[in-house]
């Protein structure tokens, strides 16, 4: 088993229970600022300089890039479906929106300003286009066994994704990465619980996330052509840090409303 299969399957379910406490805490929208966060892609395409080399890697985040519009085009259509439809109906929605825009994207190669400009293009775009709906409070407690369904669901969606990227070449692999795991398995469940309103404020969350995800694979695929890896993924963090703070800064307003 390859180290970097064995620490999805074990930071997967870690991250699956602080992302959850924390939605407890503060709710969906913080929650959803948190999994823009490149909590597990991050880690990834550390290994992956490791295993495959600087080159190798940073062309991954250019993908890596690019795979995250395909996560927030999921993210958008999972959000319009909760107007009208049930969990399962808009999880479904998300995952074949995410196929189709992951495929479109595979029969084109991408640089870096390329997948920097489609990438800010399509937030501003998913964002205009995104339902406005009002955040509830979470309804209840979940029951005890939930989160550890929870945790065992992230850990079987993870291997799934990790044997089918290891027969695929080196961008779609990229692309497929940045698949939402993490974002589908919490909102099917919130949506089951509190409704279509809480797991739409969750998605918008995720999409506000994402200038973060985005800023940690610009730092990584220009830093590792001139820059130690260790002190590229180092400012990657930080800029990625700094960036999802300053935009919790600027939402922190509406969300308190």
């Amino acid at each position: 088993m390859s180290t970097i299969v064995l620490f999805k399957i074990t930071a997967a379910p870690l991250l699956i229970l602080g992302v959850t406490l924390l939605i407890r805490r503060f709710g969906p929208v913080v929650g959803g600022l948190v999994m823009g966060i490149p909590l597990l892609t991050g880690p990834i395409s550390v290994f992956t300089a490791i295993e495959h080399g600087a080159g190798f890697a940073s062309q991954a985040a250019i993908a890596n890039l690019v795979g995250q519009v395909s996560g927030c085009v999921f993210c958008c259509a999972y959000a319009r479906a909760a107007t009208r439809f049930g969990a399962w109906t808009c999880a479904t929605c998300g995952i074949l929106s995410f196929s189709i825009a992951t495929l479109v994207s595979s029969h084109v190669h991408w640089t870096l300003m390329g997948a920097i400009i489609l990438l800010a293009a399509s937030l501003g775009l998913l964002r205009w286009g995104f339902p406005k709906t009002p955040t509830r409070n979470l309804a209840r407690i979940a029951p005890w066994w939930e989160l550890p369904v929870r945790m065992a669901v992230a850990s079987c969606f993870v291997l799934a994704i990790t044997a089918a990227t290891g027969h695929l070449g080196a961008q779609l692999s990229g692309l497929i990465a940045p698949f939402p795991v993490l974002v589908l398995i919490l909102v099917v469940f919130t949506h089951l619980h509190d409704g279509g309103d809480t797991a739409t404020a969750m998605m918008r969350g995720v999409i506000l996330g994402s200038p973060a995800f985005g800023a940690f694979f610009v730092v990584v695929a220009v830093g590792l052509a001139h820059v130690p890896v260790v002190a590229t993924y180092v400012g990657a963090a930080l800029v990625s840090v700094v960036v999802s703070s300053c935009v919790y800064l600027l939402v922190r307003q509406p969300i308190r409303q």
